[in-house]
């Protein structure tokens, strides 16, 4: 698993790739919860290049929204390849999370200071 991070205002796009699976988890996990203590308003995933995300990278994906929200900042996840949005269907995290189906439409929604920034990126 590779990351991306970019920060758009005060909300950060992080754009993993690859698997989301047990050997990665906690790497993942580290990376979520320090990004959900910078960001200001919203921390949005773009999962466009997530092959595959297991349990344990779900999990780390609950630990961090539940870390970000007492500072008001929420988790948002856009961008789901099929299998991934299966995945999030099945275990009913679509509806925990907000899902979008682009990155721009994650901004648009959790961010809108962010989208202009966005837009010039």
């Amino acid at each position: 698993m590779e990351v991306l991070e970019t920060q758009f205002g005060g909300s950060i796009v992080l754009s993993p790739s690859g698997r989301i699976d047990l050997t990665n988890a906690e790497a993942f996990k580290a990376i979520l919860l320090r990004l959900v203590g910078v960001a200001r308003s919203a921390l949005i995933l773009d999962l466009s290049e997530v092959d595959y995300i297991s349990s344990a990278g779900l999990r780390s994906v609950m630990i961090a929204s539940k870390a970000g929200k007492p500072n008001g900042v929420t988790v948002g996840i856009a961008a789901m390849r099929p299998v991934v949005r299966e995945i999030f269907a099945i275990s009913r995290f679509d509806l925990v999370f907000p899902c979008f189906e682009s990155t721009r439409d994650a901004l648009a929604k959790l961010a809108p200071d962010a989208l202009e920034a966005f837009g010039s990126a």
